[in-house]
Order: structure tokens, then sequence, then C-alpha cells
């Protein structure tokens, strides 16, 4: 699982001109993709990094602070660009695995307390924000 973290001032995303998810207040974009190994281990500590990491103003972190998270799937993100021009996507995990995986990380972020906003899994997404800093990470687990 590999996620980049974006500190944000807000963010939205949109379907079809719709917004489905977004926050209105400091936070943390996470853009997230799923390989095929991945599994409640890397979801237990994607979800520890995303509450815990202390990448918001003042060295606070989400949990700290109470801060929203907007969680956007993005299988992209495991692109393999070594060879040739074309990305491969081979380790990006398909959707029957990732959509549980990814729904199983908002639920670990919930159960953490943390308000979370979320995109719609394999829709062509609009996502808007303001990056605060700018501060932007990749995390593995």
């Amino acid at each position: 699982m590999r996620a980049v973290l974006q500190r944000v001032t807000w963010a939205r995303v949109e379907v079809d001109g719709v917004v489905v998810g977004e926050i209105t207040r400091p936070g943390l974009l996470a853009l997230v993709g799923v390989a095929h190994d991945d599994g409640a281990a890397q979801v237990e500590r994607m979800a520890r990094k995303i509450t815990e990491l202390r990448i918001l103003r003042d060295e606070k972190s989400v949990s700290d602070l109470g801060a929203p998270v907007l969680v956007v799937s993005q299988f992209t993100l495991l692109g393999d660009t070594q060879k040739g021009r074309r990305p491969s996507w081979s380790a990006a995990a398909p959707g029957p695995v990732a959509e549980p995986l990814i729904a199983d990380l908002v639920s670990a972020l919930r159960h953490r307390g943390i308000e979370v906003a979320t995109g719609r899994f394999g829709a062509m997404m609009a996502v808007t924000s303001t990056n605060d800093g700018p501060v932007t990470l990749v995390v593995d687990a």
C-alpha cells in the first residue's frame, strides 16, 4: 500500500461535476494505491501513519488536532516507469481486491475518531486542493 499525503487547507473530489467528498479545513489529502499482496497489516500501518505522522502545522498530527482526511483511491501510484514510455500498472491490485482495502482504511481511520471524506472508487474524479506549505510525503506500508 502506498500513499501520497499532502497537507492541505481544504480539498474536494468531484465526479461528473458533483462533489462526492470534501474537507473544508486544514488536514490531509491521502491519495492511496493498493498492491496485490496488501492486506490487513498494511491497512493498519497506513492508518497509523496517516493519523500519527507529525506533518501538520507546529509538528502536530491529524490525531493531535482532530484534523480531517480526504482519502482518494489512486491505482496509478503503483505504476512502474522503469522501462519504455508507458507505465506498467501490473503492481496495482485489481478493483475487487483494492476496493475493500480502501474501505478498510477509511474504517480504520474513522475507528480512530478521524473525520474522513472519500472519493468514489473506480470513478473518473476531479481532485482539487490547496496545498499547505507545501508538504507532500510518499508513505509505503
